[in-house]
């Protein structure tokens, strides 16, 4: 690979994530340990030769309430201001809502090319504007709506995210999604719409164990076969809130869907994206950026490279 090449390590490319499984690793499947140093690399390379010169000024400071079956959700939207359209991004919180964390990469995303909406995943159990505190009370408060939630809102509200979107002035209806935590699991849900191409699912908990919404029994995993656009699942091998044995369940149920989907795995702990407390990791935190971009990028623009390059025949 020459240096200046933009790899992307792809889970049905076994030539490039081939390689053994070293012992009591925890590496769930053989090729994980490549697969992070993969994405090391891949990310300097990523960063300095596609992205750099493409940073954008943008307008952060507009909302909009849209209309869901549970009522209004109040979503904020990100985008460039430099004229033209550029494809959509919805950004899933924690259950924190909308808070300083989330709200900076949803900077970031749009400083690189999207219009962003940051959906109140709460909405119908939460006064507007409300963002709980990353502390005991607020992770209690924001477990119980969890819990409270009808698993239907959350679909009906990604819909509704969706479509907006794809009604925006500033957008191209080329959507793709990505979130944290529970918004790490409604990103990968949200994928089961035909309509979002790439979703990024950053540590999403409850998956595993189908305990999402109100009953505690979504459906989540046995939707996988929906699931049409490409996946970049990444993990914290130290989180307990997914452990090893969840994230096999999950990798498994992906594979054997055949769904189109790159897996990471870093030393790191829950919420290690999230860049306030201990537990931030701004290296690991850069890298996810890094492939999430580009996972964007080859999905959402005009053409994607992935078809393009699996459409043409080599010869030797």
């Amino acid at each position: 690979m020459s240096p200046n090449e933009l790899s992307y390590v792809n889970h049905r490319d076994c030539s490039r994530v081939s390689g053994e499984r070293p012992v009591n690793s925890g590496l769930p499947y053989p090729g994980s340990l490549r697969l992070t140093l993969l994405a090391h690399f891949n990310s300097f390379q990523v960063v300095r030769t596609r992205f750099r010169s493409n940073f954008m000024i943008i307008k952060d400071n507009d909302f909009i309430d849209i209309p869901t079956p549970a009522g209004p959700m109040r979503t904020y939207v990100l985008y460039p201001v430099a004229e033209g359209r550029y494809p959509g991004i919805v950004l899933f919180s924690e259950i924190f809502q909308a808070t300083g964390p989330i709200r900076r990469s949803a900077a970031l995303l749009a400083g690189h090319g999207f219009v962003v909406v940051i959906p109140e995943i709460f909405h119908e159990l939460e006064e507007p504007g409300t963002v709980l505190p990353y502390d005991q009370a607020g992770a209690d408060r924001g477990n119980a709506d969890k819990i409270n939630k009808e698993l239907s809102s959350y679909d009906a509200d990604a819909e509704a995210a969706v479509r907006y979107l794809k009604s925006h002035p500033k957008c191209t209806g080329k959507i793709g999604s990505m979130g944290f935590c529970i918004g790490g699991h409604l990103s990968f849900r949200s994928a089961t719409n035909p309509e979002v191409l790439a979703a990024a699912c950053c540590y999403p908990t409850d998956i595993h164990k189908g305990s999402l919404g109100k009953g505690l029994n979504d459906d989540t995993l046995g939707r996988i076969p929906e699931i049409k656009g490409e996946l970049l699942v990444v993990f914290g091998r130290q989180d307990p809130h997914v452990p090893r044995e969840g994230r096999t369940t999950i990798y498994n149920a992906l594979a054997d869907a055949g769904t189109n989907f790159t897996w990471h795995e870093f030393n790191a702990a829950h919420a290690f994206m999230r860049d306030e407390g201990a537990r931030y990791d701004a290296a690991a935190a850069r890298m996810v950026y890094a492939m999430a971009l580009d996972l964007f990028h080859r999905k959402l623009s005009e053409g994607d490279l992935t078809q393009i390059q699996g459409s043409v025949e080599t010869r030797h």
